[in-house]
């Protein structure tokens, strides 16, 4: 097998959680131009519809399954739906999460924190427990947990921390996955990406925009993330390519981490 041959995904089929836009559409998008069928998780109809349109429109194979992981208890129902319609997953991409909540450490409230670790730990909990499962029996399988720079170092304009938190955990969380499931042939990596220039963020900066330019003067390129630049490490991590790696906490940051 040829190098760039390891690389393929022909006859894989991936799941990829959030992926109906930013990264985790980018990433489904690599997974599908490798070979992958990918199935999109989201919780909106109409733009996990336009993104299948997308995908197969580049020549992929896509299909869209509706959930709202917000919790381990949607994370459940999804996976249920997933395994009951399809035969086999052989990557899961736990790429949903967010922050969604502002408050200062002294005045979050317990719901409040609890519904940031739901989303961004316990959920890819479940998927992982759920979907990680059968490769077990197969012994070949690929968990792509999708963390952050922001489990490593606190974000000045945060507060609450949970959000920190949550990624740090995940992170620890694929680690000891990883050590766990080895010995079966499954693979256990993260991705930590910095900023990137989805259209959410954009959204953001716009309205902001000497954020922007304030957390473009912490990283050494002196830009921020493309998110197309994410997706050749996920058809990595999903492949033959990455036999020999698992428990990896993959920086993609543009050397933010450096300073």
């Amino acid at each position: 097998m040829s190098v760039l041959d390891q690389f393929r995904l022909d006859g894989r089929r991936a799941l990829v959680t959030g992926g109906s836009r930013g990264l985790g559409l980018e990433m489904a998008r690599g997974l599908c131009e490798a070979g992958a069928e990918v199935i999109i998780v989201g919780r909106d109809e109409a733009h996990l519809a336009e993104a299948v349109k997308r995908l197969e429109a580049g020549g992929g194979r896509a299909v869209a399954l509706q959930a709202d992981l917000q919790n381990g208890e949607e994370a459940e129902r999804m996976c249920a739906a997933a395994l009951k319609k399809f035969d086999k997953i052989d990557v899961v991409v736990n790429n949903v999460g967010g922050r969604r909540i502002n408050f200062p450490t002294e005045d979050m409230p317990l719901d409040e924190w609890r519904k940031i670790v739901e989303l961004n730990l316990t959920q890819a909990f479940v998927c992982t427990k759920l979907l990680g499962a059968p490769m077990l029996e197969r012994r070949w399988g690929r968990v792509i947990n999708v963390a952050s720079i922001s489990g490593f170092v606190a974000g000045k304009p945060m507060r609450g921390r949970s959000y920190e938190t949550s990624k740090a955990a995940l992170a620890m969380f694929t680690k000891a996955v990883a050590a766990d499931w080895a010995q079966h042939g499954v693979t256990v990596n993260a991705i930590a990406p910095g900023t990137f220039l989805t259209d959410a963020n954009r959204r953001w900066f716009k309205e902001r925009p000497e954020l922007q330019t304030e957390i473009e003067a912490t990283v050494p390129m002196g830009r921020l993330g493309e998110p197309q630049e994410i997706a050749g490490l996920a058809v990595y991590l999903a492949s033959e390519a990455s036999s020999y790696m698992t428990g990896s906490v993959v920086v993609v940051d543009g050397g933010r981490l450096l300073w």
